[in-house]
């Protein structure tokens, strides 16, 4: 089992995302400071959003097996620098949020090229609302429903 550590923009879907995987009802939350939940590290969205915390996100990496950048299709704005998951030394993975709500495929094509420019390895599109591409994740990093990460 690979323990994750969820980076991306506010709003992009990291906490949602994390209840998804875990079989949890969805209930929005902010998450105001670095959270585990159930051994998954959720991040807040400033950190991305301000490059004088990237020093913070690079020491809670230490922490994890796979970084998991994530990239809501319907904001077309994009925090992740070319090559920016390369910082931390370990694979990454990205996420296409919110596909449900996608203008088009466009837009999740969009999203994915903002995710291999930012260095992720392998692109998973997911729904955490409608619950697709959830179990292709809990697949890659090795997650089985009942034991944490």
């Amino acid at each position: 089992m690979k323990k994750i550590m969820l980076v991306g923009r506010t709003g992009a879907g990291k906490t949602t995302f994390c209840q998804a995987l875990y079989g949890q009802e969805l209930c929005y939350q902010k998450t105001q400071a670095v959270e585990v939940i159930h051994g998954a590290i959720d991040t807040p969205g400033e950190y991305l959003e301000n490059r004088r915390l990237y020093r913070a996100l690079i020491v809670i990496s230490a922490e994890a097996d796979l970084m998991v950048l994530l990239q809501d299709c319907t904001d077309e704005q994009c925090w992740f620098a070319p090559e920016f998951a390369g910082m931390f030394g370990k694979p990454a993975v990205g996420l296409v949020t919110k596909t449900d709500l996608a203008a088009n495929e466009q837009a999740v094509r969009e999203a994915e090229e903002k995710l291999i420019l930012a260095g992720c390895e392998r692109i998973f599109h997911i729904s955490s609302i409608e619950r697709t591409g959830i179990d292709e994740v809990r697949d890659y990093i090795g997650l089985t429903l009942g034991r944490s990460l």
